[in-house]
This record gives structure tokens, C-alpha cells and sequence, in this order.
């Protein structure tokens, strides 16, 4: 166990981090599962921006690498803009 005072604040600091950490990759992820499960193209867009603005959060704070948080955006995006293709109409970028 610690043995100074700062190595027990530091404990304590670590420890709340960690859950916030946990909530909002948590959040994200959840978003995220939302987003793939979406079958409208007009309401996966809408989200779209969320989740990118969320990912691009958790990777400016380091919870996730830079280069994950890309990846899953360009997934998300060209999920998003793929249903409209699967039903035949017109998709404008």
C-alpha cells in the first residue's frame, strides 16, 4: 500500500479517472452499436456527427489511440453512406 501522501492522492486521482475513462469509451462504444444497427440513412447521418465528435473527444484525451478513433470513423462513415445505395437511391456526398 502507499506509504507517502501523495502516492495515496495519486491512488485516489487514478481511480477516478479510470471511471470516467470507462463511462465515456462505454458511452461511445454504445453509439457506436447504435449507429451500425440503424437501417435509415436520414437518422444514421444525424447520429453520425455525434459519434465523431465523441471519438475525436476520446482520442484528443488519450483514452483511445488517434488512429483507432480515425479507423472507426471512416467505418461509420461509409456505413452511413452506404445505406441509401442498398435501396437503390441517389446518394449525394
Amino acid at each position: 500500500m502507499a506509504n507517502h501522501k501523495s502516492s495515496e492522492k495519486r491512488i485516489r486521482s487514478t481511480e477516478t479517472r479510470k471511471l470516467q475513462n470507462r463511462y465515456q469509451s462505454r458511452t461511445v462504444r454504445s453509439a457506436i452499436k447504435k449507429l451500425r444497427a440503424t437501417t435509415e440513412k436520414e437518422e444514421a447521418v444525424k447520429s453520425l456527427s455525434e459519434v465523431i465528435s465523441n471519438l475525436d473527444k476520446l482520442a484528443k484525451k488519450h483514452i483511445i489511440h488517434k488512429n483507432k478513433a480515425a479507423n472507426l470513423k471512416s467505418k461509420m462513415m461509409k456505413r452511413a453512406y452506404a445505406l441509401g445505395k442498398e435501396k437503390g437511391e441517389q446518394v449525394t456526398e
